[in-house]
């Protein structure tokens, strides 16, 4: 059966709700799954109205009133947006938390298991914070939603998949908190999401930190003291990692098919490459042309993808309908990807137990 996923409308005053609307116009995504929106019913409109698409609104109280069919949307309408306060394009508190809300009944979903997968628009910090949700991101909420605190970020363009031992926080505080014990829950937590999407014997790059991996302690001393041992831990358990590889050849090297998964010490480090190569900005139409790239939160117990990128703010509610939806219907494929491969992994053991 076609998996069940649940698409959180993210910030009702940016994208998302267009992002949607053009990415469920496409026969091919219902094909793949059975996706139900969790939003706001007024914004779903509106963002169907920008995208200039025909699709209605099935709007449901629970899944099993839900249809799947192509031209219908079928939205679990929180109904926690007054449209004549709503104000495109600017963060607000109304906003930021009604994109909270959605996401926390979706993970209450998926935590149940009445959905196979969750997949999340955008939404804004600023707004989230204003809305009295004091999260860095979707990331931090899930992970203490669903009770885990051996979690990470992992992005996906192509054949390249990082994952991070550190996100939001100031460039000077990295080398402080990449510790060995992160490194190696890191690693841990990249070669189970590489399983995950079907990898089954994931090669895992550990990027350096420092110019050159420090050349043997010229330019810093986190190579030798905390990630070569993280490094040699994990290999003992029969892991295929190696590294600390030179951070300006690593992503190279893994975009031509050495390594399956890049480890990176910090954000830029590792969303860099990876929207380097996902975006490309369309200079004669004055907007990006493309936007590919997914955002996986590995370590929940459940399956969650994102798109890479944020609100938009610039171009949301625009008449002109100017949103890619590339990122969010990669998002879903990755998805769906991934639940395949758990039902594949679930048959396994059975059969095994058997």
């Amino acid at each position: 059966m076609r998996p069940l996923i649940a698409i959180t409308m993210g910030d009702p005053a940016g994208i998302g709700p267009e992002i949607i609307a053009k990415a469920l116009s496409d026969p091919l995504v219902y094909e793949a799954c059975r996706p139900v929106v969790v939003g706001d019913g007024s914004a779903m409109r509106m963002g169907i109205e920008v995208a200039k698409s025909r699709l209605s609104v099935h709007k449901v109280r629970e899944l099993a009133e839900a249809e799947y069919r192509h031209g219908a949307i079928d939205l679990l309408d929180l109904a926690n947006i007054d449209p004549d306060r709503l104000v495109m394009g600017v963060p607000q508190a109304m906003a930021g938390r009604a994109s909270v809300e959605y996401v926390l009944r979706a993970a209450d979903m998926a935590l149940a298991g009445d959905v196979d997968a969750i997949v999340t628009a955008p939404l804004n910090k600023e707004a989230m914070n204003m809305g009295g949700y004091a999260y860095p991101g979707h990331t931090e909420l899930l992970a203490e939603k669903a009770g885990v605190k051996n979690y990470a970020m992992m992005l996906i363009s192509g054949c390249l998949r990082v994952v991070h031992v550190t996100t939001h926080i100031p460039l000077r505080l990295v080398p402080e908190r990449i510790t060995k014990e992160r490194i190696v829950a890191t690693i841990e937590v990249a070669y189970d999401a590489a399983r995950k999407l079907g990898i089954e014997a994931p090669r895992i790059a550990v990027a350096g930190l420092n110019p050159h991996s420090s050349d043997g302690g010229l330019f810093g001393d986190e190579e030798r003291t905390r990630i070569g041992p993280a490094i040699a831990e994990v290999k003992m358990r029969g892991l295929n990692v190696e590294g600390p590889v030179p951070p300006d050849t690593v992503f190279g090297k893994a975009l031509g098919g050495l390594y399956d998964v890049v480890v990176a010490m910090y954000h830029d480090q590792g969303h860099i490459p990876v929207k380097l190569a996902g975006f490309r900005w369309d200079e004669a139409a004055g907007e990006w042309g493309d936007m590919a790239g997914v955002n996986i939160t590995v370590g929940l117990p459940f399956i969650r993808t994102s798109v890479d990128h944020g609100t938009a703010y610039g171009k949301a509610g625009r008449r002109e309908g100017t949103a890619n939806p590339q990122s969010l219907k990669e998002a879903i494929q990755v998805a769906v990807q991934m639940a395949g491969a758990r039902e594949r992994f679930k048959r396994l053991e059975k059969d095994r137990g058997e």
